[in-house]
């Protein structure tokens, strides 16, 4: 029987102290949760015994700086300049940037503006435009900056498409818009109501200007020939006085670049959008007297002998 107790002594003995047991080794921590009613100088005589640590956590670091001075003043002691070194201007001592320039910088940064009017050759209409408000019915109408070009429209047509559930109604809108000053472009839109056709292909017509070649009695300088598709479009110049004889698309055409007296006949198919791209192909493929003369490298009075 005692040999027995003994045993069981000596072995609970050997046991290590529970986790929680206020036993422990003295080289580990007593952690305590500490209860309201104790004092705080009993905290701070103790403050062992209510740390809050981990004795194995890595994560809490004590740094000591027994080499610094906190007291002691340190200087500034920036490095030398080379032997080369040269200092860059003052931002004030540069030239003054023209308002061209800012422009140009401005509308880098932010896009065109609403005025109409871009350095950078970008599109006018890439910002949404300008909505104005109006009474009439409840509806919204908008208007887009005036950028010095006039819209006609060719053409509008209804056109469907047939989907698995039927058949899908659309407008189609041929727009013509020039500054009657040599500039002129074709576009085509569709959408759902003529209105959103036909400013879709308004902003089409202005993505895709040309300069028409013309001379001082607002002709053509010579004569071309344009296709596009099955349609075949005929230009001729004409003396001042003759105005433009030429008649659909065409006509709408040439009156929106500005040409006041030329000749125009269409040869091939009657379809309007082909035909007014088949002007602009014949319009293309002209070149002013100046031109040619300087890339021949004769003067031009040698261009009629």
């Amino acid at each position: 029987m005692a040999a027995s107790s003994l045993s069981t002594f000596s072995s609970l003995s050997l046991r290590s102290p529970s986790r929680f047991s206020p036993f422990q080794s003295q080289t580990h921590h007593t952690f305590f949760i500490p209860k309201p009613n104790l004092s705080p100088f009993y905290l701070l005589l103790n403050p062992t015994k209510f740390d809050p640590i981990k004795p194995n956590s890595t994560t809490a670091e004590t740094t000591f700086f027994d080499n610094t001075d906190p007291e002691e003043i340190s200087t500034y002691d920036p490095p030398e300049r080379p032997e080369d070194f040269i200092e860059p201007a003052s931002f004030d001592d540069g030239p003054m940037e023209s308002e061209e320039e800012i422009a140009k910088a401005y509308e880098e940064l932010y896009g065109a503006a609403y005025s109409g009017e871009t350095f950078l050759g970008n599109d006018i209409y890439a910002m949404d435009s300008k909505v104005k408000k109006t009474t009439s019915f409840g509806k919204t109408k908008k208007e887009k900056a005036k950028d010095g070009f006039d819209e006609r429209v060719v053409q509008v047509r209804r056109v469907t498409k047939v989907v698995k559930g039927g058949k899908q109604l659309h407008f189609r809108a041929v727009v013509v818009v020039g500054d009657k000053k040599g500039q002129v472009g074709v576009g085509v839109g569709k959408a759902k109501e003529v209105i959103a056709a036909v400013q879709k292909s308004a902003v089409n017509a202005r993505r895709n200007l040309i300069t028409v070649p013309m001379t001082k009695y607002l002709t053509f300088p010579h004569r071309s020939d344009g296709d596009f598709g099955a349609a075949r479009v005929m230009l001729r110049p004409a003396a001042p006085g003759t105005g433009v004889i030429a008649g659909g698309a065409v006509r709408i055409v040439l009156e929106m670049a500005g040409v006041e007296n030329a000749l125009g006949k269409q040869l091939g198919s009657n379809n309007a959008l082909n035909n007014a791209r088949a002007t602009v192909v014949a319009v293309q493929q002209m070149r002013q007297f100046s031109e040619v003369a300087q890339e021949r490298g004769i003067p031009m009075e040698e261009l009629w002998k």
